[in-house]
């Protein structure tokens, strides 16, 4: 008797260490479950297969949207190559001390040195124009100390323009 009621308390003991040890079980199922609901978008998503095909066409769609990005970029640096990125002005007095600095020199320049020179000489007359194409800081043309200091300051960082 002695022997059975022994094994009775250790089959009591076993059955509530099982009960425990399913109640432990059951509580991380649950915590898991909801973490994966939350994986899942609530059970908007049914398996992991489908968490992979959204995330491959998701994947496929920023890859294009990259290279659109990249092409741009591309595009917009061949761009501004030609465009004037490079001025630089002078003003002047062609005759001396009669006047103001009313005559002026303006230098247009892209990223490879190319453009053009802008003269306006003032004479009490009236007002003369003269462009002259620039390629690589040099002209066919004969260009003038205040023409040449004007392309000087449009290829120097940082020079302060005549006022």
């Amino acid at each position: 008797m002695a022997i059975e009621s022994s094994l009775f308390l250790l089959l009591i003991i076993v059955i509530i260490i099982l009960t425990l040890i399913s109640v432990l079980l059951i509580w991380n199922n649950y915590a898991i479950n909801k973490k994966i609901n939350v994986v899942l978008e609530k059970g908007n998503i049914k398996d992991f297969k489908d968490i992979l095909i959204h995330q491959s066409e998701k994947n496929k769609e920023l890859e294009s949207e990259l290279k659109r990005a990249f092409d741009k970029i591309d595009e917009l640096k061949k761009i501004s190559q030609i465009t004037i990125q490079k001025v630089g002005i002078v003003r002047f007095n062609p005759f001396n001390d009669l006047g103001g600095k009313q005559s002026f020199v303006i230098a247009m320049l892209d990223d490879k040195n190319n453009g053009f020179v802008l003269s306006s000489i003032f004479v009490k007359e009236g007002s003369r124009v003269y462009a002259k194409a620039i390629k690589n800081l040099k002209s066919k043309y004969t260009l003038s100390g205040e023409e040449q200091n004007a392309l000087e300051k449009a290829t120097k960082k940082d020079t302060k323009q005549d006022e």
